[in-house]
């Protein structure tokens, strides 16, 4: 029985060829596009799940109230590991890390090169106990966690951390060696361990020996400290079973007031939360340096864009199958005369379904390669088709077959089971039934196809929209053609180095300008304070965004001085250039009213030397915010340079940069020559909104192309359905374009109900995310037409040649028709 199912459906699909065709393509996209989906939500999900014990595994954070604000760190003032260890109940383990923010540099010297291979590290570098290799369970290959951490300048790598510094030497051979820290701190090497399995953001591949951190060498400031937060210092701890992480919150907090009773000056509220393991991947108020947290609610709007997806392709398959459904009532007919049962052929028209949808998920899988490559900027990097082949993959697409199969199938199976015998070989099968032209069911879903559609459409026309509004919009500074960088640290001379190569940049014919500060205007590090002022009636506090400069900094970046005169050069603060935002707030009308008035910062007081026009120090989704520049050659670290705008990444560009380069070598030797582009840094601002619109526009050509597949066979059913009629009009004296016309408009008619319905729904959805945007573009109402319209356009497309085709035909060929 089974292998007449398998014949009659193979024959069924072999008929209809064209219509096969479009639900096996029609579902092979939306099956790719949701196996892709798949692969990017279960990679981010399967984050830190091999520590068996995960579920009481936490990371402490800290969180503030600084001038009415909520602000959030990764890390915790340094010595409150020490002190939980002694002092509170409930922990089973307390690890302390600590991540530099800083790069470090690191020498492997080999043979003939006793200063070695130099290699610079971002937060791959770890300070870690023997306490944080039993917990996250590492393997090792060379030596053991008691023994290999506990003296100063030790040293454990990781598989992969060893083949880097030492690749000719198997990791037995690497334990021994030494690697150079900052060009002068000795460190042993003392163990080797396998890298963890799994993705986990714990990347770090070189572990050094906390005890080193009481080094002079590398001793970070505050060590001891109960004052300054430092991200830096990070604190993972384990829960003793029936431990609330809530009262273990409050513990901390009791224990931080306890030693450090006496309130800052700046009236810094300070908690702590315990952060679940789980939620180290996706929680981006606490994402560390190098690791982008991933967003959980773009992750479910990706399985809502595969759910629409496989909708869609359904969709296209119940419409097509029941408009189809008059060329198999005969043979329906003649099956139930002949003795099979209703249940029979629903298996059996299940069946073909079933088939189809196979075909499709092998058509599917073949284009996952495709897809991947077309999504290469949205696939995280240790994503690749092998994934694809994986057991949990494989289960996912089974159930996908499945469900896929009993979703398209289902209805189209019971109302090709349900004629009656009689009726259908009197062909009277659809005298009073609801399987005509003018199906509800058939305009519903069409309708239903095309609000996806177009919901996607004016979606992506409205975010593209912001996205180039954000990019364009004039900031208040210029940022086209300046490069900074900050020169290594590492390297003594501090403030006099820097201004040797200052004055050594600024000599070169291709640089337009040369300023000292501590960041550029915009930047996603800031420094923060409480200024004071008294009007009179009454003191105002007011949290103040910080930049240390030199004068060249407004020439250079084209920051306008509204009113007073530049920052006073000095060693230490001597005045203040505020912005125009912070002498309103401050109740100044005009900016000259402020020049002269005191603010008192840290305790001392400092006049407003002038004041400057806006700018935004970060995104657009932030307003802008009182913001002041001071002077203090200490603080000024950033080097920030200008060329000339006229030489838009032409050969003076190139040649400037490699006389900058030569320069750098001659005042930092040894050290590597690293910059940043400002509009580049300025961009990345918004690679969220960038890629957000970019899956945006693939969903919606991949909902227009799967919604006028399934336009395209109806029209061809529709237009095989009224081959007589079409031939008995052009008989009487219709036009080739009346005809056209009347097949169109009813289809047409569709698209335009879409679009009514469609666009509050994308006028909603479009406002609700633009409301992170503290300056947004408006909700034109040109684009909700132009999307209308580009769907009405392709909606014509895909019915013209159909169309065209049918009314171009010979009456006689289509009265003859059977």
């Amino acid at each position: 029985m089974f292998s007449n199912y398998l014949k009659f459906t193979w024959r069924s699909l072999v008929k209809n060829k064209v219509l096969s065709a479009i639900n096996i393509l029609g579902l092979a996209i939306g099956i790719s596009a949701s196996l892709v989906i798949y692969l990017i939500v279960s990679y981010h999900f399967s984050y830190d799940k091999f520590e068996t014990n995960g579920d009481r595994v936490y990371r402490v954070v800290s969180d503030f109230v600084f001038a009415g604000e909520n602000h959030h760190s990764p890390g915790i003032v340094n010595p409150m590991g020490d002190a939980m260890k002694t002092e509170l109940t409930g922990l089973e383990a307390v690890i302390p890390l600590h991540v530099p923010d800083q790069d470090m540099k690191v020498a492997a010297p080999v043979a003939g090169n006793p200063k070695g291979q130099v290699f610079r590290h971002g937060n791959d570098i770890a300070f870690a106990g023997e306490d944080f290799f039993r917990l996250l369970r590492y393997q090792w290959l060379v030596g053991s966690a008691a023994g290999s951490l506990r003296l100063p300048y030790q040293v454990v790598l990781s598989e992969s951390g060893a083949r880097r510094y030492f690749p000719t030497l198997a990791p037995a051979e690497a334990v021994g060696k030494e690697l150079y820290f900052n060009d002068s701190i000795r460190m042993a090497v003392t163990g080797i361990v396998k890298d963890l399995p799994g993705n986990t953001d714990f990347t770090f591949n070189t572990f050094v020996s906390r005890a080193s951190l009481e080094t002079p060498a590398l001793r970070p400031d505050g060590l001891t400290s109960w004052t300054n937060t430092d991200p830096a210092t990070q604190l993972l701890v384990v829960l003793s079973p029936g431990t609330n992480p809530a009262g273990m919150a409050k513990q901390l907090a009791g224990l931080y007031k306890e030693h450090h009773a006496v309130k800052g000056p700046e009236d810094v509220v300070r908690g702590y939360t315990l952060e679940p393991l789980k939620d180290l991947h996706f929680n981006a108020d606490y994402a560390a340096y190098s690791i982008p947290a991933a967003s959980r609610p773009v992750l479910y709007g990706l399985l809502a864009v595969a759910s629409f997806l496989l909708i869609l392709a359904c969709i296209n398959f119940i419409n097509l199958s029941t408009a189809y459904a008059a060329q198999r009532a005969k043979e329906t007919g003649i099956r139930k005369t002949l003795g099979s049962s209703r249940s029979q052929l629903i298996a059996q028209f299940l069946g073909e379904t079933f088939l189809v949808t196979l075909m499709a998920t092998l058509l599917s899988i073949a284009l996952v390669p495709l897809v991947l490559k077309a999504f290469a900027g949205y696939i995280p990097e240790g994503l690749h088709f092998s994934a694809a082949l994986r057991p949990g993959v494989l289960l996912f697409l089974l159930l996908l077959l499945v469900v896929v199969s009993v979703a398209s199938g289902l209805y189209p199976a019971l109302v090709l089971s349900g004629y009656k015998p009689v009726l259908v070989l009197k062909n009277q099968a659809f005298a009073s039934s609801g399987m005509t032209r003018h199906s509800w069911l058939r305009k519903t879903l069409t309708v239903s196809q095309f609000i996806i559609a177009q919901c996607f459409l004016i979606g992506v026309l409205l975010v593209s929209k912001q996205l180039s509004y954000t990019l364009n919009k004039d900031l208040g500074f210029r940022k086209d053609a300046i490069v900074y960088f900050q020169p290594d640290p590492n390297i003594p001379g501090g403030p006099a180095r820097r201004a040797v190569l200052q004055d050594k940049l600024q000599r070169l014919p291709g640089i337009a300008g040369v300023s000292l500060s501590s960041q550029p205007p915009s930047s996603m590090r800031n420094q923060i304070s409480i200024l004071k002022y008294h009007n009179g009636k009454e003191e105002l506090q007011t949290r103040v965004f910080i930049r240390f400069t030199d004068t060249n900094y407004l020439r250079l970046y084209n920051i306008r001085l509204l009113a007073g005169r530049n920052v006073t050069a000095g060693d230490t603060v001597r005045d203040l250039v505020i912005n125009e935002t912070y002498a309103h707030l401050l109740g100044f009308a005009d900016a000259e009213q402020a020049l002269g008035k005191e603010l008192v910062w840290a305790g001392r007081k400092y006049p407003i030397a002038g004041v400057m026009s806006d700018f935004n120090l970060r995104s657009l989704h932030e307003p802008v915010t009182p913001t002041l520049l001071a002077a203090q050659v200490s603080q000024e670290v950033t080097l920030n340079i200008a060329l000339p705008a006229h030489e838009p990444g032409g050969k003076g560009w190139t040649a400037t940069m490699d006389q900058m380069r030569a320069v750098y070598g001659e005042v930092y030797p040894g050290s590597a020559f690293e910059y940043h582009w400002f509009d580049q840094d300025i961009a990345q601002y918004y690679d969220r909104e960038r890629k957000m619109a970019g899956l945006l526009r693939w969903a919606a050509g991949l909902t227009i192309f799967i919604s006028c597949l399934g336009l395209l066979g109806l029209v061809m059913y529709t237009t095989t359905q009224r081959t007589k009629e079409i031939g008995v009009r052009k008989v009487l004296g219709a036009t080739v374009g009346q005809i056209v016309a009347l097949i169109s408009r009813d289809f047409l008619a569709l698209v335009l109900v879409a679009f009514v319905v469609a666009a509050p729904v994308a006028w909603y959805g479009a406002n609700r995310w633009m409301e992170d945007f503290a300056y947004r573009t408006e909700m034109s109402w040109w684009v909700f037409v132009l999307g209308g319209v580009m769907m009405v356009v392709l909606a014509l497309l895909t019915l013209g040649w159909q169309t065209i085709r049918a009314a171009t035909a010979n009456p006689v060929d289509s009265l003859r028709a059977d």
